[in-house]
């Protein structure tokens, strides 16, 4: 009986490594489709490396032209630490924010970081608007249900 059951479990694995073997891998892809009415992304920024800035507002950009999220995405624009310096008026970013702002985007900065590098909003774009901390701010949109992008 033994030499029976051990026979059957050899022929029973070895068709199954026969069919598996014999599947061809599915090679097919489609890109993934947008079946909800709304999706919100939150973008977060806390370098101040200018490559970095620009590379974060040109995938905003292109997000907002994907024909699958059109009218159907909010975003926001998450600033902490280094990533503080887009927002400076000292800075060469106005153009490329107020562009993205007129197309509904959201600009946010961390207090604390403006209170621990003793940073006045008056030196930040009027357009920006403010958390507590950008950590708790992360925590509570991932658990709202935001993608959470970090380039």
């Amino acid at each position: 009986m033994k030499k029976l059951q051990a026979l059957l479990i050899a022929v029973l694995c070895f068709m199954s490594i026969s069919i598996f073997a014999q599947q061809k891998p599915d090679t097919t892809f489609e890109p993934a489709k947008a079946y909800k009415k709304h999706y919100n992304a939150l973008y977060i920024l806390n370098e101040a490396e200018d490559k970095k800035i620009k590379g974060i507002l040109r995938n905003i950009n292109n997000v907002l032209s994907d024909p699958r999220l059109i009218g159907k995405l909010k975003i926001e624009v998450l600033a902490f630490s280094d990533g503080v310096e887009m927002y400076k008026k000292a800075n060469s970013y106005q153009k490329l924010l107020v562009a993205l702002k007129d197309k509904g985007v959201v600009f946010v900065q961390c207090s604390k970081t403006m209170e621990e590098r003793k940073i006045d909003k008056n030196e930040l774009f009027d357009f920006v608007n403010y958390v507590p901390t950008g950590n708790g701010e992360i925590i509570l949109r991932q658990y709202e249900g935001w993608a959470i992008v970090h380039p």
